[in-house]
């Protein structure tokens, strides 16, 4: 096969390794440049991302700059529209190919869509690559030909299939290894971009990396459990896997005091780690253990990638999800949407320490443990009955891992508006305290001003005003508001 000048564009995969997108690219080319363009629609604070993410997002493109050097060649940083910049990149250096890896939210799919018919237009070739899904999307379906609309269907078609195909021993999936070194393009063909009036970067020192990270607020890094890069993505998931941390993933993943997850939720959301290697590292653990419970543990952790997916399958069987519920009904749900009361929610004041702990967490390190997740989407709809769509939206301004599929798909289930079959659920946020934070710990460690109450008025939230130590009464009776959800609930039936 003749070779020839190629671009790959960085999007959802901030990895050299493990990335089947840039290993065709590699296998294919002459030479090879990347590019990672910032595209100022998905870096609104305002409603597309965080200050956390962004702060993931610009340390993993530094890291991926170096890698592309070490390999011989370079990674360019663009700012701007994507539609306008990645052709005009094309026509400078005279690319004749250019490679990426599918997108899946509704924005990316259109945009993406607009540029490769303008390469192609230009006479260019334009290959693009599942990479985000161990399973395409269009391959599992129902015997009726339809996306599946209820989880538990979907996870037995989805890991039936990762079993029955394309994987090797031990239902490890086959990873595709790229070349040492990949032949980049010299400065003389490069000049043309230099001269023309594109934003770019060649070296470590990028301007538009550092802007990105110089003008970020988001400082509290040493809270954020997740690390950005590859390097520090793989050490996590081996970590993880080799601490035994997931043989008890079962039961401790839901204790938000203890750190026993897998903080690799980023590093799923902007590719510094491939699907396919949390895939091979929970069947490493298995064939590494013959105890039931540990194994019990493993599928458990695998059953949340299958999350992932489904969530992700949703919103491309069903893009309308982006803006309204599954549940149709739900547009006539009779919100109150106090702003006093999503102020209150947003900033940790409720007066429900099980709640305000969660917030604290998350505006304080960008994250929130995912049992809390559910509890403050559920206190936030049925107790404060606010539109589960403004919390869907704060969690994107303020998480580091925020992903629109999961996000959304999260929220819907909490709100009772999505493809759950079961979904009539409120949570007692006191009940859910006492089960899951026993001993008190999550809530005194982001509510220190009640570090000296005793463990059943801190669970209960029972408080004496001398005891507060300026800490809010709640401002809502958990019984009465749960009351008026479900009489407003069953008006929409």
């Amino acid at each position: 096969m003749k070779k020839f000048q190629s671009i790959f564009w960085h999007r959802r995969d901030l990895r050299i390794e493990d990335n089947i997108g840039l290993f065709e690219a590699s296998k294919n080319s002459k030479k090879l440049i990347g590019v990672y363009v910032l595209d100022p629609n998905l870096l609104d604070l305002k409603r597309t991302t965080s200050e956390a993410k962004n702060w993931f997002l610009g340390e993993s493109l530094l890291e991926l700059q170096k890698n592309w050097e070490l390999r011989g060649s370079c990674l360019l940083i663009l700012n701007g529209d994507p539609i306008k910049l990645i052709p005009k990149l094309a026509e400078l250096i005279k690319a004749e190919y250019i490679y990426w890896n599918e997108n899946i939210e509704p924005y990316e799919t259109n945009r993406d869509k607009q540029v490769a018919e303008k390469l192609t237009k230009d006479k260019r070739k334009v290959y693009t690559f599942l990479d985000q899904l161990i399973v395409n999307p269009y391959n599992i379906k129902t015997n009726n030909d339809e996306p599946y609309k209820v989880y538990g269907p979907f996870y037995r078609k989805w890991i039936n299939i990762i079993k029955s195909t394309n994987v090797s021993d031990n239902n490890l999936i086959k990873i595709p290894k790229i070349a040492e070194k990949i032949i980049g393009f010299n400065d003389r063909e490069l000049s043309s971009i230099k001269n023309s009036n594109l934003n770019y970067c060649l070296t470590r020192k990028s301007e538009s990396i550092y802007d990105l990270l110089y003008s970020n607020r988001f400082k509290n890094t040493n809270l954020c459990p997740c690390t950005p890069g590859e390097s520090e993505s793989l050490k996590q998931l081996n970590f993880f896997i080799h601490s035994g941390i997931i043989n008890s993933y079962n039961q401790a993943r839901d204790i938000p005091s203890l750190e026993k997850t897998s903080n690799l939720s980023a590093a799923l959301s902007l590719g510094t780690i491939s699907c396919r290697a949390v895939w091979n590292g929970a069947q490493v653990s298995k064939n590494m253990t013959t105890d039931d419970y540990k194994r019990n543990s493993i599928d458990t952790w695998i059953k949340e990638l299958a999350w992932r997916e489904f969530y992700q399958n949703a919103l491309i069987n069903f893009p309308e999800l982006e803006k309204g519920p599954y549940r149709k009904k739900w547009l006539d749900f009779s919100w109150q949407n106090r702003a006093d009361w999503l102020n209150a929610w947003e900033n940790g004041l409720t007066g429900i320490p099980i709640v305000d702990a969660a917030m604290r967490q998350l505006k304080g390190s960008g994250w929130m443990h995912n049992r809390c997740r559910m509890i403050v989407a559920s206190f936030l709809v049925k107790d404060l009955l606010i539109d589960w769509r403004l919390g869907e939206l704060f969690f994107m301004k303020n998480l580091v891992d925020g992903d629109l599929a999961s996000n959304n798909g999260g929220w819907q289930w909490s709100a009772s508006s999505g493809m759950d079959p079961k979904p009539m659920r409120i949570f007692n946020p006191f009940r859910q305290a006492s089960k899951f934070d026993e001993d008190g710990n999550y809530i005194r460690k982001w509510i220190p001003e009640l570090s000296h109450i005793s463990t059943p008025n801190l669970l209960s939230g029972e408080l004496i005003s001398a005891e507060r130590n300026g800490y809010p009464k709640p401002i809502i009776n958990h019984k009465n508001q749960t009351s008026i959800f479900k009489e407003l609930y069953s008006n929409i039936k």
